[in-house]
């Protein structure tokens, strides 16, 4: 870009050295004019500029980045409709809580509330939905606000999140006094470890230990604790369930593991063990229609994933790691009191189904319409992956296929928000962050819509990723009662659209496949030239289990029944545990 005008000492370049002394290597941005000082300065600095389509997708990328690399993600977006558009991506990675810092600009401070162009107050649109939102001032302030906000971002006093600061265009220009770039806010920092109460400890060991059917649930604050979690499960001979937050920290084939029996060892488990998990819809809140008489042991850094919907007769308020390793001391080699007969019935039959799940995946049958089943598309690319790749899945009723029936020791998703249209976001950010891994992306072709144009982005910036489209023209699908005289139908379809054709138009290799038996030869030939996009027709008609179940998006009657009988269970328990905010 040239010699950058802007002053070595401008907001705009103590900025980018700031990123820059805390490992930032990269940002997800679309240029903007409140922004050009913030941009040319990040490439005067060397730090790479990934240019996107739509903010949204800057955004998403940001967040993958801070999930796969632990560090920072950040995101650089300009005023008025380049933060608004921001703001799914930004209310996603706080659910998440991905740590990801938004960056923009503001009018000059003359110019403020008098109309100026895209002169709005972000502050006020995104505060609800990050940990920290400032609009920057004064240059003095710079590093201040700076340090603070990544601080807030990684949980520091609090739940980590997305963070947003703003910056009118004057101050990006003006100079931040010498005196106060002090070498202390370019320090490097490192993540606080919380250590755990001995008492509480002490109490988790009596509890662990005399449980007869302990039951394991990680979550996103168990990443980076694999080693003492899977010494714990095998000290205790427990069973353990991952969620997607925290897929692949337990390897599949551990003994432990018993995700094909998900629901029915939850209602077995005397003693359930979260770790850096809260208990949202997808564990059913902790209720007892769900859990039964366990009782509860929580541990966590984070309060949200310490007390949520249900209180432990234990809480150990600590970093995982530490928790478990102190739990492990404290333990010495006391013989646990695990029930061995109930949990080796358990892991068996988790095996027998999970055979029978790659058995069925492989043979099943096409649709009515004569097209594939999604889960032809899935069994072929389990045995093209290799065991390290890295699996983004997305779509409505397509990622309840890809979630069973795509193993993945690294694995993300649209998570508890719902937020489709992550995969090629979050994909080309993962190849990016890591191009001596496979990173494929697995989407429903109405999820692949919403960023679909980011597949230029990913030809552009040479991103080393697989995209497959399960393409089955259904962005709804017909649902009637059981009376089917009275039923309604929810929806549209979509065309079959040529999505192959789309990507060669940006200069992406790509495939239209349509026959099952042509898929191994077609992904090999895109592994080998990717970016690489598939463009596989599959039959609407084929329902995941989820959808069946009321799981998913498609409406069921007789789900929402459940769910009520399980809130009536929940009141009759007498419980006051239940957060309903």
């Amino acid at each position: 870009m040239g010699h950058s005008p802007i002053s070595d000492n401008s907001s705009a370049a103590v900025i980018a050295r700031f990123l820059r002394s805390r490992g930032v290597d990269r940002v997800f941005a679309l240029c903007g004019g409140h922004i050009m000082p913030i941009w040319m300065r990040l490439d005067a600095e060397g730090i790479r500029i990934v240019d996107v389509r739509d903010e949204r997708a800057a955004v998403y990328m940001a967040h993958a980045h801070a999930e796969l690399t632990g560090q920072l993600g950040v995101a650089l977006v300009t005023a008025g409709p380049g933060v608004t558009n921001a703001m799914t991506g930004i209310a996603n990675a706080h659910v998440a809580r991905a740590s990801v810092l938004v960056l923009s600009g503001v009018a000059p401070r003359q110019q403020e509330n008098r109309g100026a162009l895209q002169d709005i107050s972000h502050t006020d649109l995104v505060r609800s939905i990050t940990r920290y939102a400032r609009t920057v001032r004064q240059p003095a302030l710079v590093l201040q606000e700076l340090d603070e906000a990544v601080s807030r971002a990684f949980g520091d006093g609090g739940e980590p999140g997305p963070v947003y600061l703003d910056f009118p265009v004057d101050t990006l220009r003006a100079e931040v006094p010498l005196a106060l770039q002090m070498p202390e806010h370019f320090k490097p920092k490192s993540k606080r470890r919380l250590l755990p109460d001995p008492a509480s400890v002490q109490e988790a060991v009596e509890l662990l230990w005399s449980a007869r059917r302990p039951l394991f649930i990680s979550g996103r604050g168990a990443r980076g604790s694999s080693a003492p979690l899977t010494q714990l499960l095998e000290r205790l001979n427990a069973l353990y369930l991952d969620t997607g937050e925290s897929r692949g920290i337990v390897a599949d084939s551990h003994p432990s593991v018993v995700a094909a029996m998900r629901g029915s060892v939850m209602g077995e488990a005397d003693l359930v063990v979260t770790v850096g998990r809260r208990l949202d819809f997808q564990l059913g809140y902790g209720s007892p229609a769900v859990f039964k008489q366990a009782k509860f042991l929580r541990i966590a850094d984070c309060a949200a994933e310490l007390r949520d919907n249900r209180r432990g007769a234990v809480e150990i308020f600590a970093s995982s790691t530490l928790a478990l390793e102190a739990i492990l001391a404290a333990a010495g080699e006391r013989a646990p009191s695990t029930d061995m007969a109930w949990a080796s019935t358990v892991r068996s039959a988790h095996v027998a189904r999970s055979e029978k799940l790659v058995n069925t995946m492989r043979q099943a049958p096409p649709g009515e319409d004569g097209k594939m089943h999604p889960n032809r598309l899935l069994a072929a690319l389990r045995a093209a992956l290799p065991a390290d790749a890295v699996v983004v899945a997305d779509g409505g009723d397509f990622l309840s296929f890809a979630r069973v029936g795509l193993p993945a020791t690294t694995y993300l998703d649209p998570g508890s928000l719902g937020c489709i249209g992550i995969g090629t976001p979050f994909g080309i950010a993962a190849s990016l962050a890591l191009p001596e891994r496979t990173v494929v992306v697995a989407t429903g072709d109405g999820a692949f819509g919403f960023n679909a144009m980011e597949i230029d982005t990913a030809v552009r910036h040479k991103a080393p990723l697989l995209i497959v489209v399960a393409n089955n023209g259904a962005w709804a699908i017909e649902v009637r009662d059981q009376a089917e005289t009275h039923g309604h139908v929810v929806g549209t379809r979509l065309q079959f659209s040529d999505y192959a054709g789309m990507a060669r138009s940006f200069g992406m290799h790509a495939e239209r496949v349509t026959d099952a038996d042509a898929l191994p030869a077609a992904i090999a030939r895109a592994l080998a030239n990717r970016p690489a996009l598939l463009d596989v027709v599959v039959t609407p008609t084929a329902i995941s289990s989820d959808a069946r179940s009321g799981l998913a998006w498609v409406p069921d009657l007789q789900a929402l029944a459940a769910w009520d009988d399980a809130e009536r269970a929940w009141r009759d328990a007498g419980t006051d545990n239940r957060n309903l905010e």
